[in-house]
């Protein structure tokens, strides 16, 4: 009945409709019902939706070549792929003025995006009739009620070859030749080919990403020197030199690093881990961090302005965020069954009281509080992990004679740091999956009114969730890990049961640059594999029956409907995944210079999977217009004034930086190599027989006196 109504609807609204019949389709229980839309139809949505349509062609003579252009012809891609049309001057369109635009052709002159989009706003707003004495409308109802199994435009042709009819543009073959292959990287990105296939919304992100993966080219060269530079000066390194020195290094014994079943130790034992954190705790560190907070800046601010021209080139400057994204939620609609006055249209408006919306507003913020404190318990956890480990650790790696360490590079801490950080990797991921069910839940509970409104307040939720999820770990390890520890003789205990653990003697940075490295390198992988192998796998399974069936039997319409579905917060996934980047790469950038490097690969790859997913393993999605990034362009700049204090903060607290300059200049006793003695200066002196009893170990072979 509903679809019955809702058909003839759609013809009223002058919508031309095809039904093919189950018999014919490939599985023998599937109606398509495809849609066409006719010229009046166009001209007159053109109309209300204010799309812009060409009036004359731009003659306005090109800029001055860029001397650089022979240098960078490598990397562009062919002028008509770049342009496939020219560029024209434009004006909304007017039904009663159809003489003063440029129509050739009525078949070609509204591109494919905007057909799509005009049938989708007519598709939205069809009503099919009364249930309960209320009007209901739209196909986003019909889909959710299941009269529908699926609703999408479709592609213009298959992404391996062209289209059989000469007239078609192939547009989708292009995309995927020039773009969505993964031997393109090295390509600029054909921008006004993808808003032409794909709307403004999708245009933007891609060209977002394209813009800070340029950017992080010069962020990955600096980082890439500046670790260089740690490596080259290894050997100089006078306080690794004095810790592998048997005869300085040697000689000071430790005290132990846990209750009763420690041993005493001697500090060259931890002579190459002291050696490595050299290469991310040097001078250039410090250097690497001032660069990264003016970086940040001057990504942001070009970025505003690369994002201005795009709006000006795409006919954006004078687009209200879109009359769809303003427009009320069908689910708000649905939900609010009171109406009041409008004081300024005068119209009767759903709303909802203010009660129900307090009431709404204190369970979605108690929810995400509760997840919220539901990471840090988490992340108590594994700190709780890494004490009761830590003495296992210890008091198996440690030669109860020699005291010499079984291997070089596995100190205790390491080994602890390594598998708390993968552990930690597990329930973020863990969390992860949980988390964003809860967030879409709480969202619609909310009942956001617009869709706008909706996209902000996920977003919101979303980014603060994954905030804390994924640098948790990192700030606990930075900014708080061995500061409580005590000294001997009155350590400090969590739960009055852990002794606190230390830092690595080489420093805590160490760790922190592991902790980086594990998680921002996992999430990476999986999030790619996620991403690309995920479809794949569906797409095949799902066509493995059709796949032998000759083209006529296997219908176009057939095969789009076997594809995923991009949904409406299919690129909400791909931005937060590239912020959360943005955030390892900015935040901690001052314990691991390589970071930009691993994001720049990641995202030259990331480019590329996302363009031949959407090409090849999704329906096209609707064409939506967009001017901005949005409310990611908030976030950005909120990372980006983080960021410089917590690096101040790394750079003061977490590196060894700091103590060594104010031996360099308050302490240092040696005219020709100033730095010599440090190791002995920074330690303090502890009288054996004050150890308490609780803490002192079990065995004294060597009968030591004093522990540092």
């Amino acid at each position: 009945e509903r679809r019955k109504e809702f058909e003839s609807n759609l013809q009223k609204a002058g919508l031309e409709l095809e039904t093919e019949d189950k018999k014919e389709s490939e599985d023998g229980k599937i109606f398509f019902v495809k849609i066409h839309a006719p010229w009046e139809v166009l001209i007159t949505y053109a109309e209300v939706l204010n799309i812009k349509v060409p009036i004359k062609e731009n003659d306005i003579p090109p800029m001055v070549e860029n001397p650089l252009d022979c240098v960078l012809f490598p990397l562009r891609l062919p002028e008509k792929v770049m342009h496939p049309e020219p560029d024209y001057f434009t004006a909304p369109f007017s039904k009663d003025k159809q003489e003063l635009y440029l129509i050739n052709d009525e078949s070609t002159f509204f591109s494919p995006s905007m057909r799509n989009r005009i049938v989708n706003y007519i598709l939205t707003r069809c009503p099919y009739g009364t249930e309960e004495g209320k009007k209901k409308f739209g196909i986003k109802r019909l889909l959710n009620n299941g009269t529908y199994t699926a609703a999408y435009p479709l592609h213009d042709c298959q992404y391996w070859k062209k289209a059989s009819d000469p007239n078609c543009d192939s547009e989708r073959y292009t995309l995927y030749m020039e773009w969505a292959r993964f031997l393109r990287f090295y390509k600029e990105q054909p921008l006004v080919l993808i808003r032409k296939y794909y709307g403004e919304k999708i245009g933007i992100y891609f060209a977002w990403l394209g813009f800070y993966t340029e950017m992080l080219f010069l962020a990955a060269v600096v980082g890439l020197i500046c670790f260089l530079y740690g490596l080259f000066t290894m050997d100089e390194n006078m306080s690794s030199k004095e810790i592998c020195d048997p005869a300085i290094g040697g000689e000071i014994i430790m005290c132990p690093l846990c209750d009763r079943d420690c041993e005493y130790w001697r500090l060259n034992t931890t002579c190459e881990s002291s050696q490595y954190s050299h290469l991310f705790d040097n001078v250039a560190t410090l250097f690497f961090a001032i660069f990264m907070g003016i970086w940040v800046t001057l990504f942001l601010e070009f970025w505003k302005r690369r994002q201005a021209r795009l709006k000006y080139e795409w006919d954006l400057v004078d687009f209200e965020e879109e009359q769809q994204q303003l427009q009320l939620r069908p689910e708000y609609e649905a939900k609010c069954t009171q109406k009041k006055r409008n004081p300024i249209t005068q119209e009767m408006e759903p709303y909802l009281p203010l009660t129900s919306q307090a009431v709404r507003f204190c369970i979605s913020g108690a929810t995400v509080l509760f997840w919220v404190s539901l990471i840090i318990a988490s992340m108590i956890a594994v700190i709780v992990y890494r004490l009761a480990v830590y003495a296992a650790f210890a008091s198996l790696m440690e030669n109860t004679q020699t005291l010499q360490p079984i291997s070089g590079l596995l100190t205790p801490q390491l080994a602890t740091s390594v598998t708390a950080s993968c552990l930690n990797f597990v329930i973020i991921m863990i969390l992860n999956f949980f988390y964003e069910r809860i967030a879409i839940w709480i969202t619609d509970m909310e009942i956001p009114r617009t869709h706008m409104e909706y996209e902000n307040r996920l977003t919101m939720k979303m980014f603060l969730f994954q905030f804390v999820n994924y640098y948790s770990s990192c700030f606990y390890v930075a900014f708080f890990k061995g500061k409580f520890v005590g000294y001997p003789g009155a350590y400090t205990y969590m739960f009055n049961r852990w002794r606190n653990e230390e830092c690595d003697p080489a420093g805590c940075l160490i760790e922190l640059t592991t902790q980086l490295t594990i998680v921002m390198a996992g999430k990476q992988i999986w999030g790619n594999i996620q991403e690309a192998i995920v479809p794949w796998i569906c797409n095949w399974w799902g066509r493995r029956k059709a796949r032998n069936n000759p083209e006529n039997l296997y219908s176009r319409w057939e095969q789009d409907h076997d594809l995923q579905t991009f949904g409406a917060l299919g690129l909400f996934y791909e931005y937060l995944e590239m912020v959360i980047q943005f955030g390892f790469i900015t935040l901690f950038v001052a314990s691991f210079p390589l970071a930009p490097l691993l994001a720049l690969m990641n995202n030259i790859l990331e480019i590329r999977v996302d363009s031949w997913k959407l090409t090849t393993q999704y329906r096209r999605p609707v064409a939506a217009k967009a001017h901005s990034i949005g409310v990611w362009q908030e976030i950005l700049n909120g990372m980006a004034i983080l960021s410089v204090v917590t690096n101040a903060f790394i750079v003061a607290f977490t590196s060894d930086m700091i103590p060594r300059l104010v031996y360099y200049y308050a302490y240092s006793e040696n005219e020709d190599s100033p730095m010599s003695g440090y190791i002995n200066n920074s330690l303090s002196v502890f009288q054996i027989s004050d150890f308490p009893e609780r803490n002192e170990p079990k065995e004294n072979p060597e009968n030591f006196v004093i522990c540092r």
